[in-house]
Order: structure tokens, then sequence, then C-alpha cells
């Protein structure tokens, strides 16, 4: 499926970035002057404004080729939300959207750094690696930005995985956010981000985020995840205003509606 852009820089957008969320709800009245009231999730509605100044010839020519692609608002794209966390269920990590190894424990309801109850306990039991992964539709040769805060009893390492990408990372007794930035295989339309532990490893974790940029943002907690296979733009023109030379600026609109 054809997918939004990354700038230059690997972003997605510039500041400021405007979203807004509409959600629906439905109403029954009865003759007995008594309602129901029920949320309409298909009536979910997302739209986000992104303004862009100082684009190089080469970024501005990226965006257009992408609105010739896209044919102004006819076909449907991939947009990563710059806004958003990518992975989905960031606080349960025992929910089937996350793929524990075979011999890796996940318990859940420790606290966190945040003051909350929201880390998880990871321990390998194996003899070898173990990983907990979550795979998302998005392209793997983008760049993106897997974070997490992580603590051990005692010191520790643990592996960030990116793709076919990797990092060790050092795990201290108090939490620290570990990051990793880099891209994937850019022939596959996937990629999956997770943690691994050495043998007999135990770890706590908190808050793992994957962002469509090079640095980390803000923990933002996620159910959905922030990746939109049906947005679609909501102009059929491309209005650019040519500043200096190699510099141009524009606006561009983007809205989900989940009921199409």
């Amino acid at each position: 499926m054809l997918v939004y852009p990354q700038l230059a820089t690997g972003a997605m957008s510039q500041f400021p970035v405007k979203k807004q969320r509409r959600l629906r709800t439905v109403v029954n009245r009865a003759a007995d002057g008594s309602s129901v009231k029920l949320a309409d999730a298909n009536g979910e509605y997302t739209e986000w404004t992104l303004q862009y100044t100082k684009l190089s010839d080469a970024e501005l020519a990226t965006l257009q080729q992408f609105f010739t692609a896209a044919e102004g608002t006819l076909n449907a794209f991939t947009f990563l939300d710059p806004a958003s966390n990518l992975l989905a269920w960031t606080d349960q990590l025992n929910n089937a959207v996350w793929v524990p190894g075979p011999l890796l424990t996940v318990a859940g309801g420790v606290a966190d750094p945040m003051g909350g109850t929201n880390a998880w306990h990871l321990t390998n039991t194996g003899a070898g690696a173990q990983n907990i992964s979550q795979t998302i539709s998005a392209p793997a040769g983008y760049l993106y930005c897997l974070s997490a805060y992580v603590r051990s009893a005692q010191a520790a390492t643990a592996t960030m995985l990116l793709g076919a990408q990797r990092a060790t990372v050092p795990v201290t007794t108090g939490w620290t956010r570990i990051v990793f930035a880099a891209s994937g295989d850019p022939t596959q339309a996937s990629i999956s981000f997770g943690l691994e532990l050495p043998a007999g490893a135990a770890v706590y974790v908190y808050g793992m985020q994957a962002e469509p940029q090079a640095a980390a943002s803000v923990y933002k907690s996620s159910t959905t995840g922030g990746v939109y296979e049906n947005a679609r733009l909501r102009d059929d023109l491309l209005t650019i205003t040519s500043t200096d030379v190699n510099q141009h600026s524009c606006k561009v609109s983007i809205y989900y509606a989940k009921h199409l």
C-alpha cells in the first residue's frame, strides 16, 4: 500500500502538528422519555494538519510525488501518526499483540517510574536468549526510534530489537530510559520491535514506545497504536510557497475515518 513519506531528517512532520480526534455516541430515545447511550466505535474520526517550512527541493519533490500517487483525495494510504506511539497495548505486555519467547515469564502489576503500577517483570528462564516483540504494518525501511524504561535488581544487559537491527544496552538498578534508532529492510512491508534478555536475566520494563523519527519523545501509553492504514488526503491540491532557493512551505491535511 501507498505510505506517507518521511522527511530527509526521518521525521513525519514538523512542529506544530495539529491533531483532532472525534468520537460518536449513538442515542436511542424511548417513548417514555428515557434514553440509552452507546459508544459507536466505528464512528471514530481523526484529522491531522501538518505544517511544513524550509523544505528542500528533494523533500518537496517527494511530497509532490506522493500527492500524484494518491491522486489527491482518491486513494487511501498508510499514515504513521507523528503524535502517537506506534505500538499497541504498551501497558499490557500480556496482550496478544505481544509475542513472548516460550521461556520468557511476563508478570505485571509492578511499580513504574511514573508512580503507577504499569511496569512489567520479564524473566528469562531458558538457557538461551528470549525476547518479547510486536510487529506493525509499516514500511521497514523508514527510520524508527525504539525506547523503553528498564531497571534490574542487579547490573545486566538487554538487547533492543528494531527489525533486523540490534543494540545491546546496559541495565542498571535504577530506572533509565534506553533508546535505539535505526532503519530496517526497505523491501519489507512490516517491522518488529522488541526487547531481548540473555539467559537467566530478569529485567523490569515500562513504556515500550516506537516512533517514526530519529529520537524519542515523551512516553505515550497506547492501546490501538499509531498506524492508520486507510488514511486519506483532505485536499486534491497541494499549495506550495517558495520562500527562498531550495526552501518551500506547504500545508497537508490528512484524515482517518474508521467506518471507511
